[in-house]
């Protein structure tokens, strides 16, 4: 079995976990722009992927590439070397935190656990068409 699907758009990571007072208690919260993302992903998921969900016993091969916009503000040679594939993002956000939003937000959704990851890819690339493209598979 295998899924493939693409999140539109500027790639964006996990956000730090925010803490907040609560009378004499500490709350930990995730920020909400990564709430969003997070849904955004679960929803296109489901729409994409027809709410396919692996097996809690697959052992699976997740690949990520993500495809950032190329700056204006760059001269048309550079912007030329990115769209080539030539020059790749040193930028935020990296490629951990992408991750971590991914396989947070697709946890319970698309598998069971985040443990099931056994092989994992992370590409980045420039684009003027900014996207995420996902795919799962069962590993072999």
């Amino acid at each position: 079995m295998k899924v493939k699907f693409t999140i539109l758009g500027e790639p964006e990571g996990k956000g730090r976990p925010r803490f907040r007072k609560t009378g004499p208690y500490v709350q930990t919260y995730t920020p909400d722009k990564t709430l969003s993302y997070e849904n955004l992903i679960k929803i296109e998921y489901r729409r994409q992927c027809n709410d396919i969900k692996f097996p809690p016993d697959a052992q699976l091969d997740v690949r990520i590439t993500a495809y950032y916009g190329i700056p204006k503000s760059k001269s048309k040679r550079v912007k030329a070397l990115m769209a080539e594939k030539k020059i790749r993002p040193l930028k935020k956000p990296d490629a951990d935190n992408v991750v971590k939003v991914f396989l947070d937000a697709l946890n319970k959704v698309a598998f069971h656990d985040d443990v099931q990851v056994v092989d994992l890819q992370v590409r980045r690339f420039y684009s003027y068409d900014p996207r995420v493209v996902v795919t799962i598979q069962e590993a072999e």
